[in-house]
C-alpha cells in the first residue's frame, strides 16, 4: 500500500533519461486552493442544469412539437455543430483573451438562450425552429465556456494538482449525471419539459456570479509577438496529431464520443415510443450512467497510482467493449436491467478516461499552447458528437433505433485499440510539459 503523504507522480520525459519531476506537492497532495472551491461550485452548478436538459431538451422536442427520430437527430447535431464550425479558432481566441471574463460571458448568453424556451412554451409560441437556434448558439457559447475552463484549471490549480482537481470535476459531473438527468425525467414527467429547462438557465445565471467573484492572477506568460488567427490554429492542430501521446488520445476520445452520441440520440425514442415507458423511467436509466461515470471518476487516480495510466485506459477500454452488447437488448422487463449494468459499465470507463486524458492532455501541453490544444481536442470530440447525431437521426429512420443502438456496440468494441497500439499502452506516470521556443503566438520550433 503506498502512503498518500509520499506518493508522487513522476515520468521521464520523452527522449530524455531520468528527467523526472513531481507533479503533486508530497506534504499535501489533495490540498487545493482556496479559490477552486468557487471554481468547482461554478462548474458543477451550471453543469447540473446542463445534465437537466439533457433529459428535458429532447423530451421537449418529442413530447411538445411532435419531433421523431430524425428531428432529435438533428437537434443533438446542432447541440455540437458549433466545435466544428468555431471549435479551433476559439482555442486561439481563448489563449489571447481572459479566461474567467470568457467564462462569465458565455454564462450569462447561455442563461438568456435556454431561458427563452419555457416564456415561449408559456407563450404559446415555441417552435422547432427555436430549439434549433438555442441548440446551435448554446453550443457556441459551450465552445468558449469549454475550451477556458479547462485552460484556466492549471493556472488556478497548478500543473501539480490536475489529476486530484480533475478528479474532483468528474465526480462531480458524475453525481450531477444522476441527479440531474434523474430529475430531469422526473420533473418533465410532474410538469412539463419546457418548463424544466428554466432550471439550466438559472444555473448558468448563478454560475456567472460565482465565477465573477473569483480572483486569481496568471502567471506571466512568454512575451509573443501577434499574428493570424490561423498559423496559431494550424500550431494547435499538429500538437495535438503530432504527438505520440496525444494523437491517441483524440482518436479514442472522438470514437467514444460518436457511439455514445449514437445511443443518446435514439434512447428518448426507444423508451417513449418503441418501450412506451415513462419518461421518468429514461431518467433513471440515464443516471445509472452518471453512477458508473462518478464510479469511474473516483476510482481513476488509485487505479492509475496501482497499474500505470496507459494500462488502466485500454483495459477499461476493453471492459466496455464488452459491456456495449448488453444495451441493444433495452427491453421493458429483465432486457431493462441488463442494459443499465452495460451502460453503467461503459460510462465507468468513460469517467476514468476522463480523469486521466484529460490531465495527460493539461500535464503534457505547455502554457501558451494550452488553449489551443483543449479546442483541438474539443473540435475533434464534439465533432465525433455532432456527426453521431446526424447518423443517429438517419439511421434510425431508415433501420430503426434499435439498429443504431449495434452500429454504437460495434464501435464501442474498437475504442480500446488506439491506446493499446500507442507508447500509452506502458505509460506508467504523467510525462512533463514538452516545452519548445516561442516562435510566434505560440508556434514552437
Amino acid at each position: 500500500m503506498v502512503d498518500s503523504a509520499q506518493s508522487k507522480f513522476v515520468a521521464a520525459g520523452p527522449g530524455t533519461r531520468d528527467r523526472r519531476r513531481v507533479i503533486e506537492n508530497p506534504a499535501v497532495p489533495d490540498r487545493l486552493p482556496g479559490q477552486f472551491r468557487s471554481f468547482f461550485a461554478a462548474i458543477a452548478g451550471s453543469d447540473f442544469g446542463t445534465q437537466v436538459s439533457y433529459v428535458a431538451l429532447p423530451l421537449t422536442a418529442v413530447l411538445a412539437l411532435g419531433a421523431g427520430a430524425a428531428e432529435v437527430g438533428a437537434l443533438t447535431a446542432l447541440t455540437t455543430a458549433a466545435f466544428l464550425l468555431i471549435g479551433l479558432p476559439a482555442g486561439a481566441w481563448v489563449d489571447r483573451l481572459p479566461r474567467r471574463a470568457v467564462m462569465i460571458t458565455t454564462d450569462v448568453v447561455r442563461a438568456v438562450l435556454y431561458g427563452s424556451v419555457p416564456v415561449a412554451w408559456l407563450l404559446g409560441a415555441l417552435t422547432m425552429p427555436q430549439l434549433y437556434a438555442v441548440a446551435l448558439l448554446g453550443g457556441v457559447a459551450t465552445v468558449f465556456s469549454e475550451v477556458a475552463a479547462q485552460t484556466f484549471l492549471p493556472e488556478l490549480v497548478g500543473r501539480g494538482h490536475l489529476v486530484p482537481a480533475n478528479a474532483r470535476l468528474m465526480g462531480a459531473r458524475g453525481v450531477n449525471q444522476i441527479v440531474g438527468r434523474s430529475a430531469g425525467g422526473f420533473l418533465a414527467s410532474a410538469f412539463a419539459a419546457p418548463v424544466v429547462i428554466a432550471l439550466d438557465a438559472l444555473s448558468y445565471a448563478c454560475s456567472a456570479v460565482v465565477l465573477w467573484r473569483i480572483r486569481v492572477t496568471a502567471p506571466a506568460g512568454p512575451a509573443r509577438p501577434r499574428s493570424r488567427v490561423w498559423p496559431d490554429v494550424r500550431d494547435g492542430l499538429r500538437h495535438v496529431l503530432g504527438n505520440r501521446m496525444l494523437r491517441p488520445l483524440a482518436i479514442e476520445g472522438a470514437l467514444t464520443n460518436f457511439a455514445t452520441t449514437l445511443t443518446i440520440t435514439v434512447l428518448p425514442v426507444v423508451f417513449v415510443r418503441e418501450l412506451r415507458l415513462d419518461e421518468w423511467v429514461l431518467g433513471v436509466f440515464l443516471a445509472v450512467g452518471g453512477c458508473g461515470a462518478l464510479t469511474g471518476a473516483i476510482c481513476a487516480r488509485a487505479l492509475a497510482a496501482r497499474f500505470g495510466h496507459g494500462r488502466v485506459l485500454w483495459i477499461a477500454g476493453v471492459a466496455a467493449s464488452c459491456a456495449g452488447c448488453a444495451v441493444p437488448l433495452l427491453g421493458s422487463g429483465s432486457g431493462l436491467w441488463f442494459a443499465a449494468v452495460g451502460w453503467a459499465v461503459l460510462t465507468t470507463k468513460t469517467g476514468i478516461g476522463n480523469v486521466l486524458a484529460v490531465s495527460l492532455r493539461q500535464s503534457i501541453t505547455p502554457d501558451h499552447l494550452m488553449g489551443r490544444m483543449n479546442a483541438t481536442f474539443r473540435f475533434l470530440l464534439t465533432g465525433a458528437l455532432a456527426v453521431g447525431g446526424v447518423l443517429a437521426g438517419a439511421l434510425g429512420e431508415s433501420a430503426g433505433a434499435r439498429a443504431v443502438l449495434w452500429v454504437s456496440a460495434g464501435v464501442f468494441a474498437v475504442t480500446w485499440l488506439a491506446v493499446f497500439l500507442s507508447p500509452l499502452r506502458s505509460l506508467r506516470e504523467l510525462p512533463e510539459a514538452q516545452d519548445a521556443p516561442v516562435t510566434r503566438a505560440g508556434a514552437t520550433r
